[in-house]
């Protein structure tokens, strides 16, 4: 797997005997923007849980731009560029829109742009910049208290992306969101996937017809299978197990 952003081979992840990831083997590759779907219960959250290293693998190896993850601890392997966007909106209400993108910013500030800083203003650009990604610029000076609930998924994306991570972990983005900020989002994920690779996980079927490049399925704490969106839908593996439990 070699090239690959990140690669995990034989991956086990064992809780009191129940597996929840049993012998799982997936990789993807630089640039990628990838969808995990799976009923509840098929090891999505302990997926992304081992990925980040909040929870070790029992047996297994997770690489990560060639580097074993297991010897690292949580916060070194944010540093080394993964980001996660958990599934409810962690921003702090009582800041502007545009602070909260500027603490996010600042966290990934190296010691020689804090000596050196840009003479033309260069973080207040960037930051404007990421607000306008994310459709957020006109509300810069509001209180993130005040953003609807599909504004603030947009701003901790935004966030997330100001970390400058060279994985996006994104859980959930569009749960509990309108149609319309559903595509919002959507749209946001796909513009940003030409600078970024991104793993998103989701259970709405449409917003992952909207932004999947590629779709893998989990059952069980395996990989059922993977594919376009159209090979995932007519497999029969997949209809029995998940998404013909959404039909009629």
């Amino acid at each position: 797997m070699s090239g690959k952003l990140l690669a995990i081979e034989n991956l086990t992840v064992s809780f009191d005997g129940f597996k929840a990831l049993n012998n799982l083997t997936f990789s993807m590759d630089p640039g990628e923007l990838r969808v995990i779907i799976g009923p509840n219960g098929a090891g999505k959250t302990t997926f992304l849980d081992t990925i980040t290293g909040k929870t070790k693998p029992t047996q297994g190896t997770v690489h990560f731009k060639g580097q074993n993850l297991a010897k690292f601890k949580e916060h070194t392997i944010a540093k080394m560029g993964i980001g996660r966007k958990f599934q409810t909106p962690r921003v702090y209400l009582n800041l502007s829109v545009r602070e909260n993108m500027g603490l996010a910013y600042n966290q990934q500030k190296s010691l020689l742009k804090t000596l050196f800083p840009k003479s033309n203003g260069g973080e207040k650009d960037d930051i404007a910049q990421l607000l306008e990604i994310v459709g957020l610029l006109g509300k810069a000076n509001s209180p993130a208290s005040l953003l609807a609930h599909g504004e603030k998924q947009r701003l901790e994306i935004g966030m997330l992306v100001a970390q400058s991570p060279d994985l996006l972990l994104v859980d959930e983005p569009v749960a509990g969101l309108t149609d319309e900020e559903t595509e919002k989002v959507g749209n946001l994920l796909i513009q940003l996937a030409k600078k970024h690779s991104i793993l998103v996980i989701e259970h709405d079927m449409e917003f992952v017809r909207q932004i999947a490049q590629k779709v893998t399925v989990l059952h069980e704490g395996s990989v059922l299978c993977e594919g376009t969106m159209d090979e995932v839908q007519s497999d029969r593996r997949v209809i029995d197990v998940y998404l013909g439990n959404q039909e009629d």
